[in-house]
């Protein structure tokens, strides 16, 4: 199985996952029916009433789609004209942030994003992302963060994107070979010269968002943050609430495993399927970590949603600044996502997740060690960043004679 939205077995009882179905069926039923075309949106209301909120100066839908799973990750791309209709469907059904990139694809998801935002530009925010090096060949070779190189980038993505200017652009990955002051630097020039709005970074820690936002005031910080995936709560998170910063939470589902979806015999295609290199997806870990699903499921049978929604629901939670992007391939899937805003966590409802959650042991790494090499200092569980300066190295001054 090669997707999240393949693997529809669950391991949990059928009495209960028929329950949970027919209670999202009903609601959706209510919330969301029929496609509607772009050149009806204009004249057509919003079937479900989406909470905006703040990342820095940006004003957001309070959940955003991430556009990585339509082109690369854990399955091949699909068809344009599908992802074109998914991204449309999440735009009509409230989401108004869409988050993409350059290596995603490579190149392929800007191109769905722009030709399926074009209809309506003015009225969503696209992100996309620079900072990785890529061969004609569209290899990874390693990061990539001069400030030459990511000029090139911007004008090529402009282009991808159908667009003139990209409302937030991040750093997908702190350099260890350029200060962020640099970084910082020629993404305010680009601003200046209205190429871009706004400036993130991605799996930065506190250290290396202090130096940015000091260069460039920072939009938003996004970092991987789930139920299960709790590296942010270090310093991340506190240092964005100090200086103003959204955090825009990628990987809220836990990779699909928090939807209850993949059961612990599920297999990923390797080369193809991220997830066939992270030890939490292992049958092992997968059986280790059913205690996770089995906790949002008895917080989603109170709701009569399901445990996916819970986790997203977790997150709006956590702070009114915090977005999550859940990715999928299916219609219905995304849809299910959006609806988790609905979901209204009591104050008991989050007391038994954390006070479960902090009961569990997790197995397993988020990822691959290879790709937690790239994660900056402090933005990591188990490092910090306080007394110093984080991957990115320092300025050379240079001493008068």
């Amino acid at each position: 199985m090669n997707s999240t939205d393949q693997n529809d077995r669950q391991d949990i009882s059928p009495g209960r996952r028929d329950f949970l179905t027919a209670s999202m069926l009903l609601a959706a039923m209510t919330l969301v029916s029929g496609n509607v075309t772009a050149a009806g949106r204009a004249a057509r209301a919003r079937k479900l009433e989406m909470p905006m909120r703040q990342l820095g100066a940006l004003r957001v839908s309070a959940i955003g789609l991430g556009c990585m799973n339509v082109a690369w990750g854990f399955a091949p791309p699909i068809p344009k004209p599908d992802a074109i209709r998914l991204i449309q469907d999440a735009y009509e059904h409230g989401v108004t942030y869409f988050d993409s990139a350059e290596v995603y694809g490579p190149y392929i998801s800007e191109d769905y994003v722009g030709a399926a935002l074009k209809p309506v530009r003015d009225k969503v925010v696209i992100a996309s992302k620079f900072g990785f090096d890529i061969d004609s060949a569209g290899q990874i070779r390693g990061l990539n963060s001069r400030p030459e190189h990511i000029r090139t980038v911007v004008e090529a993505s402009l282009k991808r994107l159908d667009t003139d200017v990209i409302d937030l652009l991040y750093q997908h990955r702190v350099d260890p070979n350029v200060p962020i002051e640099d970084v910082a630097g020629v993404v305010k020039q680009l601003i200046q010269e209205g190429k871009v709005k706004h400036f993130g970074l991605s799996e930065a820690g506190a250290a290396t968002i202090r130096r940015a936002h000091a260069e460039q005031p920072l939009a938003a910080v996004q970092n991987e943050y789930s139920i299960w995936s709790r590296d942010p709560e270090g310093e991340v998170l506190p240092v964005c609430e100090e200086l103003g910063i959204g955090l825009v939470a990628w990987g809220p589902l836990g990779k699909g495993y928090l939807t209850g979806r993949i059961p612990a015999s599920a297999t990923f295609a390797k080369g193809i399927d991220l997830r066939a290199t992270m030890p939490r997806f292992t049958h092992e870990a997968m059986i280790a970590n059913r205690s996770v699903i089995a906790l949002l499921e008895r917080v989603a049978e109170r709701h009569g949603v399901l445990p996916g929604q819970i986790a997203l629901a977790w997150l709006l939670a956590r702070k009114p600044w915090i977005v999550p992007i859940p990715g999928t391939t299916k219609i219905a899937h995304l849809r299910e996502n959006v609806a988790a805003v609905q979901v209204k966590l009591t104050a008991k409802d989050v007391e038994d997740i954390d006070t479960g959650y902090a009961s569990l042991n997790i197995v397993g790494e988020r990822s691959a060690e290879a790709v937690m090499g790239l994660i900056d200092i402090g933005a990591r569980a188990g490092t910090s960043s306080v007394g110093g300066h984080g991957i990115s190295p320092l300025r050379q001054t240079s001493s008068a004679n």
